[in-house]
């Protein structure tokens, strides 16, 4: 106890109190996960891509729309959303969806939609790849 009394006679005398301002922000990651086998194909084949055609699509999808993800060709990802409609997220040049087979994550924008040209999709294993475009999917005629 005589050693908290000298310690506290030592100590320097009290400083001024300084205030500080500390703002918490909280990061939202939504992860979208692959369509289960029987619902979408889960690997390329060059089969699986001509079932679709591909025609333009909007700027922006609502996240809360998208309900599961497949990969069907090298170069995208598409996007299976409530309303059973499909969107393929075309990724930018260099990007092999092969690296988003398991998932991946998207990080919400405040207007709560996945836009091309501004967001990208992050793979599991630390891969990212920015979205150019989305094509709306519409089933290919057989008769092409």
């Amino acid at each position: 106890m005589l050693h908290s009394v000298l310690l506290l006679l030592a100590a320097p005398a009290a400083e001024p109190v300084q205030w500080a301002q500390m703002t918490i922000e909280r990061r939202v990651i939504i992860r979208v996960p692959m369509a289960r086998k029987g619902k979408a194909p889960p690997r390329a084949t060059p089969e699986a891509s001509d079932d679709w055609d591909e025609k333009k699509g909007p700027r922006c999808i609502a996240l809360r729309s998208i309900r599961g993800a497949s990969i069907v060709v090298r170069d995208g990802v598409d996007l299976l959303l409530a309303d059973q409609h499909r969107y393929r997220a075309r990724l930018e040049r260099g990007c092999d969806s092969a690296g988003f087979y398991s998932g991946f994550y998207v990080e919400p924008h405040e207007d709560g939609s996945l836009c091309s040209g501004r967001d990208e999709l992050q793979a599991r294993n630390g891969m990212s790849c920015a979205i150019d475009a989305f094509r709306r999917l519409v089933a290919a005629d057989d008769d092409d």
